[in-house]
C-alpha cells in the first residue's frame, strides 16, 4: 500500500510544487524539470519493484479510507494490485518518464515551460490512480481528471486558436463516450448495490438471464404492452464500451485524437499514443467478468474494433502531416486492441498494448525531432533527405517503423501475431472476416509506415531553405529517449515468447488468467504458421508498395491520385467524417442556440427587464408632470388622495 501511494503521489508532489513555483516564485522557476524529472522516474522505479512483486503473487484489494457512506451506497478511495494493474503502471510510468525528459530539450525556452511539467505530473498521478482504482466511482473520477489534463495540454499553446478549437473538440467528443459510461456505472450501482469491482464481479454470474425493458418508461404514456427487452449485463457492457471508445477513439468518436496533434508532440507521445487513449483498452479488460457474460456485448467490441482498425489505416495512407499520420495510426492499433478483447483474447490486447506503447510513443517523439530539427515544420511535402542529417533519429525512428508493421523479431510482430491468430481460430464466420480485416489492416499499416519513412528521410531534400540552414539533430535529452525506445521496440515482443523465464514475461502470461485466449508461438501446428506467414506477407506487400511508390516511381502516388479522385479525396478527406458531424450536429445545435437566444433570452428575458424598467421610467417621466412648483396642484393631489383613500377604507375596510 505504501509503495502504490507513492507512485501516484510522486507526480501528484511534482504537480504542486512545480505549479506554485511557477505562480509565485521560487529556486526552482523556469527549472521545473529539476523536480517534476526525478518525481517520474522515481515512481517508474517504484513501479517496477510493484510489478516484480507482482510476479511473486502480491495481490492487493485495499481500501485507504471510506469516502462517501450515504444509505446503502459506499464507496471508497482504494487500491488494486494485479498482473493487470502492475503492467499498466510500468507502462505509464515508463513512457511519462521518457516523455519528462525529452520535454526538456523540446519546451526549452517556452514561456509555459514550467506550466508544462505541472500538468504533466497532474496527468501522471490521475492516470496512476485510474490504473489503481479499485471501484467504478474512483475509476470514473480519475477518468475524468484524465480528460481535463488532456484539454488543458493539448490547449497548451492557447494563443493559437487551432490549439484551443482541438482542446475544445477532444473535451466534447469525450463528454459523449462518458456520459455512456456514466450512465453504465448508475445501473452498475442499481443492479449490484456496489460499486467496488469485488463485489460486481463476484455478483454477476447470478445476473446471467435477467433483463431490462428498455421502453419500460413509456407505460406513463399508456404503452405498458410495449417491451424491449435487453440483458441487464449486456446493457452495462455496452454503457461502459461507450466510454471506451470516446477515451480510445473508436468508431464513431474518433475524431477528437488526430486533431489533438495541435498540443506540444510529448504530449502526443505521452497522452495520445501510450497512455490516455489506453484507458479504454484497459477498462474492457479490467471488466471484463462482465463482459464475458454477454456475447452480444463482446461481438460488439470486437466489431467496433475491426471497423476502426481498417477505416483509420484507409486515412493515413494519404495524409500528408507528420503527427497525423501517426495519430490515425495510433486509432487504428487501438482498434487492433479492441478486437483482440472482443474475441476474449485479452492477453493478446494488452501484449499489444504494451508493445504498441513503446513503438508508438517512439513515432511521436521522432517526429517531435524532425519538427524540432525543421523549426516546427510538420508538412511531409516539405521534408526529404533528413536521413544523413538527422542519424539518430532516423535509426531510432526505422525501428519504430519496422514494429508497427508488425515485421520480424520487432515488438509489433509478435503481439500483432497473437491477435490476428486469435481472430482466426475463434469460431464463426464473423471471427474469419475480423480476421481478414486485420490481415488487410496490416499491409495498409506497413504501407503508410513506410511511406512516412521514405518521405521524410529518404529522397531529394524539399525542406524550406530556412530551416535547412539550422538543420541539426536533437540535444542528447531528446534522442536518449529515443534509444532506449528503440531498443524496446525491437526487444518488448519476446517477452511474450513460449517458454520466457524473464519476470516481465511472466507477468504478461498471467495478465489476464481469469478469462481469454493464451496463445503460444510454434504450439498451433500448420494453421498458426500459415497464418504467421500471411501476416508477414501483407507486411512485406505494404513495405513494397510504400518502396515502389516512393523511391523507385515517385510519380505513382499522383498518378494513382489522378486516376481514383474520388476514392482519394475521400480518403484525404478522412472520409468527410466531420463535415457529417458538422451537417448533423454541429449547426444544428448552433441553429437551436440561436434561436433560443434571440426567442427567449432576448425577446422573453430582455424584453421582461427591459419592458418593466422601461414603463418604469415613463412613469417617472409622466410623473415629473406633477412637479409644477404650483402650492395649489400639490393641495389638489392631496385631497384626491384623500379622498381615494377614504373610498378604500369604505369598500374594503
Amino acid at each position: 500500500m505504501t509503495l502504490a501511494l507513492l507512485i501516484a503521489l510522486l507526480p501528484l508532489a511534482s504537480f504542486l510544487t512545480v505549479g506554485l513555483t511557477g505562480l509565485f516564485g521560487g529556486p526552482f522557476r523556469g527549472r521545473g524539470h529539476l523536480i517534476a524529472v526525478p518525481a517520474a522516474f522515481a515512481s517508474l522505479l517504484l513501479s517496477l519493484i510493484v510489478c516484480w512483486q507482482a510476479t511473486e503473487g502480491l495481490r492487493l484489494n485495499e481500501d485507504l479510507y471510506v469516502w462517501i457512506a450515504s444509505g446503502t451506497f459506499r464507496a471508497a478511495i482504494g487500491f488494486q494490485i494485479d498482473p493487470l494493474t502492475a503492467v499498466m503502471l510500468v507502462l505509464v510510468t515508463l513512457v511519462s518518464s521518457l516523455v519528462h525528459l525529452y520535454t526538456i530539450g523540446y519546451m526549452h525556452g517556452d514561456r509555459g515551460y514550467d506550466r508544462f511539467f505541472a500538468y504533466l505530473g497532474l496527468f501522471t498521478f490521475s492516470m496512476l490512480m485510474l490504473v489503481l482504482s479499485n471501484n467504478f466511482l474512483q475509476l470514473y473520477v480519475f477518468w475524468e481528471a484524465v480528460g481535463l489534463c488532456s484539454y488543458l495540454l493539448i490547449a497548451h499553446w492557447y494563443e493559437r486558436k487551432s490549439a484551443c478549437d482541438a482542446a475544445t473538440k477532444a473535451f466534447v467528443v469525450n463528454r459523449v463516450g462518458d456520459f455512456g459510461f456514466g450512465l453504465g456505472i448508475l445501473l452498475v450501482f442499481t443492479t449490484f448495490g456496489a460499486v467496488d469491482y469485488q463485489t460486481v464481479f463476484g455478483m454477476a454470474p447470478a445476473m446471467t438471464g435477467v433483463t431490462l425493458n428498455l421502453l419500460g418508461p413509456l407505460a406513463w404514456l399508456g404503452l405498458s404492452g410495449v417491451h424491449w427487452e435487453i440483458g441487464v449485463l449486456t446493457l452495462i457492457g455496452l454503457l461502459l464500451f461507450v466510454g471506451a471508445i470516446g477515451k480510445s477513439a473508436q468508431l464513431p468518436l474518433h475524431t477528437w485524437l488526430p486533431d489533438a496533434m495541435e498540443g506540444p508532440t510529448p504530449i502526443s507521445a505521452l497522452i495520445h499514443a501510450a497512455t490516455m487513449v489506453t484507458a479504454g483498452v484497459f477498462l474492457v479488460a479490467r471488466v471484463s467478468p462482465l463482459l464475458n457474460l454477454s456475447p452480444t456485448a463482446m461481438a460488439v467490441v470486437a466489431t467496433v474494433g475491426g471497423a476502426t482498425a481498417l477505416f483509420a489505416a484507409t486515412i493515413a495512407v494519404t495524409q500528408t502531416d507528420i503527427k497525423r499520420i501517426v495519430a490515425y495510426s495510433t486509432v487504428s492499433q487501438l482498434g487492433y486492441m479492441m478486437l483482440a478483447c472482443g474475441l476474449g483474447a485479452y492477453t493478446a490486447g494488452i501484449f499489444h498494448l504494451l508493445t504498441h506503447g513503446a513503438f508508438k510513443a517512439l513515432l511521436f517523439l521522432g517526429c517531435g525531432s524532425v519538427i524540432h530539427a525543421l523549426n516546427q515544420e510538420q508538412d511531409l511535402r516539405r521534408m526529404g533527405g533528413l536521413r544523413s542529417r538527422l542519424p539518430i533519429t532516423y535509426l531510432t525512428f526505422l525501428a519504430g517503423v519496422l514494429a508497427l508493421s508488425g515485421l520480424p523479431p520487432f515488438a509489433g510482430f509478435f503481439s500483432k501475431d497473437e491477435i490476428l491468430w486469435a481472430a482466426f481460430q475463434a469460431p464463426g464466420i464473423g471471427a474469419k472476416l475480423l480476421w481478414l480485416v486485420g490481415l488487410v489492416t496490416a499491409g495498409l499499416t506497413a504501407f503508410y509506415a513506410f511511406r512516412l519513412l521514405y518521405t521524410v528521410f529518404h529522397g531529394s531534400s524539399r525542406v524550406r531553405p530556412e530551416a535547412a540552414a539550422h538543420l541539426h539533430e536533437s540535444p542528447s535529452v531528446m534522442t536518449i529517449p529515443l534509444v532506449v525506445l528503440g531498443v524496446l521496440s525491437v526487444v518488448a515482443g519476446w517477452i511474450g515468447l513460449p517458454g520466457s523465464t524473464n519476470w516481465i514475461g511472466g507477468l504478461l502470461s498471467g495478465v489476464m488468467g481469469f478469462a481469454g485466449h493464451e496463445a503460444g508461438h510454434g504450439e498451433e501446428g500448420a494453421a498458426h504458421t500459415i497464418v504467421i506467414g500471411l501476416s508477414v506477407a501483407a507486411a512485406v506487400a505494404g513495405w513494397g508498395a510504400a518502396y515502389l511508390c516512393y523511391v523507385k516511381r515517385p510519380d505513382l502516388p499522383a498518378l494513382w491520385a489522378q486516376r481514383l479522385p474520388t476514392l482519394y479525396q475521400a480518403s484525404l478527406n478522412k472520409w468527410y467524417v466531420d463535415e457529417l458531424y458538422d451537417r448533423l450536429f454541429v449547426r444544428p445545435t448552433v441553429q437551436l442556440a440561436r434561436a433560443l437566444w434571440r426567442g427567449i433570452d432576448v425577446r422573453v428575458i430582455d424584453g421582461t427587464v427591459n419592458g418593466v424598467g422601461m414603463t418604469l421610467w415613463r412613469l417617472g417621466r409622466e410623473a415629473q408632470q406633477m412637479q409644477s412648483g404650483q402650492l395649489q396642484h400639490y393641495a389638489l393631489f392631496m385631497v384626491i388622495g384623500l379622498v381615494l383613500l377614504a373610498g378604500m377604507m369604505y369598500l374594503f375596510g
